[in-house]
């Protein structure tokens, strides 16, 4: 087995083992958070990849945390990404769509003055990216949320469902479900963050509660096959260092077997020295979880193809790599030098350095 492998997932016969992580690149269309045209092109191009899961998408208005992120819950938003499934398809790739609440991640400008919601109101001591009305951006910090009322819940989970109907009319493969990196379901997961004295914090049990009703919506409405579900076991930023996060997420996992959710997605940490993810803990997610895993982080071919052959992942996504190199799996196939993106045109602006990448002249 290696990266340049075959996989079936769900029931949808990859053509290789990569995957291209989602990217928050905020090019949607405004008013509206629309998905556009430019967007159909940079998934387009990157279609050769096994398995494509686009952006972080707000279920909701409430859910958005940045500027000109896309939406999935309105009609206009539904075509755009119908033009985006389209392309992707035309090109013979798989595209799932990853599904975004941001919780406290947030700021009251999206929210017509009113405060982000999270499991408690604890500030993040974050910022998330924010445009001005030149359509300028720059790093504003979150202030402390309120805490979703109990009864408030059940309308998340709805959203989440909702979602999930329109990224399958849009005609997505399938979606992702996003509990990492320190958005809303990560917040409920981590005594950090949650400490609600109701059905959705306190124990282990308690705190993935909200995880678990939102992927059992998600999975009715979608098939449980269809649906992954990304976690951040080791990423610790935004006032996710929860001592007892380990086991909550490998009790999670574990839940997860039951459901026979199609797939878990492991977000690493991928700075220069971030913490390694230890051997004990792939295992023992191996052995509570065995439906496919993606492992994400600052990976190469090399750490990829080992990680694969050692039964710990079944898939390997890449995040940056993508960006520059729209061809990354052919380059990695053939050992062809890397391009290196450009940090300014990261988030909003046009087709520079989003479409403008070219494809190695090798190829």
């Amino acid at each position: 087995m290696s990266l340049f492998s075959q996989y079936a997932l769900s029931g949808k016969d990859l053509q290789n083992r990569i995957v291209m992580a989602p990217m928050t690149r905020a090019r949607s269309t405004q008013p509206g958070n629309i998905p556009n045209a430019l967007m159909a092109g940079y998934y387009a191009q990157r279609a050769s990849a096994g398995l494509i899961i686009a952006e972080a998408t707000q279920i909701s208005p409430q859910g958005q945390g940045y500027s000109f992120t896309p939406g999935i819950h309105s009609a206009e938003q539904v075509a755009g990404w119908r033009e985006v499934t389209d392309a992707v398809h035309a090109k013979g790739g798989t595209i799932y769509l990853q599904l975004w609440h941001v919780g406290r991640m947030s700021h009251p400008d999206f929210h017509q003055g009113a405060l982000p919601v999270a499991p408690s109101a604890i500030n993040p001591e974050a910022s998330i990216w924010m445009a001005d009305e030149q359509g300028v951006g720059s790093m504003v910090a979150c202030p402390t949320p309120r805490a979703l009322e109990t009864g408030e819940i059940q309308g998340v989970i709805e959203d989440y469902r909702l979602a999930a109907r329109n990224a399958v009319e849009a005609g997505f493969d399938g979606v992702e479900i996003h509990a990492a990196n320190g958005y809303l379901i990560d917040q409920f997961l981590r005594t950090t963050s949650n400490t609600r004295t109701d059905a959705y914090g306190g124990n282990r049990d308690n705190r993935i509660r909200f995880l678990i009703e939102v992927a059992t919506a998600v999975a009715n409405e979608v098939g449980a096959a269809k649906t992954g579900v990304r976690l951040a076991p080791y990423i610790t930023a935004r006032g996710m260092n929860c001592p007892d996060i380990i086991p909550t997420i490998l009790h999670a996992a574990k839940q997860m077997e039951a459901m026979g959710i199609g797939y878990l997605h492991l977000a690493e940490a991928d700075w220069d020295d971030a913490p390694e993810i230890p051997a004990d803990f792939r295992q023992a997610l191996r052995q509570v979880y065995q439906g496919t895993l993606i492992v994400a982080g600052k990976y190469n071919k090399e750490r990829a193809n080992q990680i694969i052959n050692e039964g710990l992942a079944d898939l390997v996504a890449f995040g940056r790599p993508f960006i520059a190199n729209p061809d990354l799996p052919e380059r990695l196939s053939q050992s062809l030098p890397l391009a290196s993106f450009s940090a300014e045109t990261l988030f909003g602006g046009d087709a520079q350095g989003y479409t403008t990448y070219p494809a190695h002249p090798a190829l």
